[in-house]
């Protein structure tokens, strides 16, 4: 692979990765193969970066991929997200008897006792993480919270729009 070449991958990757692999990464290029799989990884690479890198140059910071991997990450939006799934079923499930959608009734029934259960049994877990993590990796910490708050935002919509 030639210099030019090998700078130009490198220049595609963030700015704080290239202040501190740049020279050894050049130098990996340069005696490598090179080839178009190379570019090709190289490329890759660098998106992938800029997607799940760390932020604001501290390297010594956990990714956002090796964060939300975390359980207390991953179990509030695994919750959320199954909350919505029985409420769908439920609804598809009502539609397919013939009740033309959900029906109210005095007692709310099982899957609204367990969805009740699944969200607000993420609150601890979610207060548990923000403690744990927002000193350590705050931006990326914050990427997690929103995608927990969306995903609980996603299962109480049918609720509120449905008047369930």
């Amino acid at each position: 692979m030639n210099r030019a070449l090998a700078r130009l991958l490198i220049w595609l990757y963030p700015r704080d990765w290239r202040q501190r692999y740049s020279e050894e990464f050049e130098a990996l290029l340069l005696a490598g193969r090179g080839g178009l799989r190379t570019a090709a990884n190289v490329v890759w690479s660098a998106l992938g970066e800029h997607i799940f890198s760390i932020r604001g140059g501290y390297m010594d910071q956990p990714a956002f991929g090796a964060i939300i991997k975390k359980p207390s990450a991953f179990l509030p939006l695994a919750m959320s997200l199954t909350a919505l799934t029985m409420l769908g079923g439920a609804y598809i499930f009502s539609l397919s008897t013939g009740h033309g959608g959900l029906v109210r009734e005095p007692d709310e029934g099982a899957i609204a006792h367990l969805w009740q259960l699944l969200m607000a049994g993420q609150m601890p877990v979610l207060v548990f993480f923000a403690i744990k993590w927002l000193p350590r990796a705050p931006r990326q910490t914050l990427y997690v919270l929103a995608l927990q708050a969306g995903a609980a935002l996603a299962s109480m919509a049918p609720v509120f729009f449905l008047n369930l």
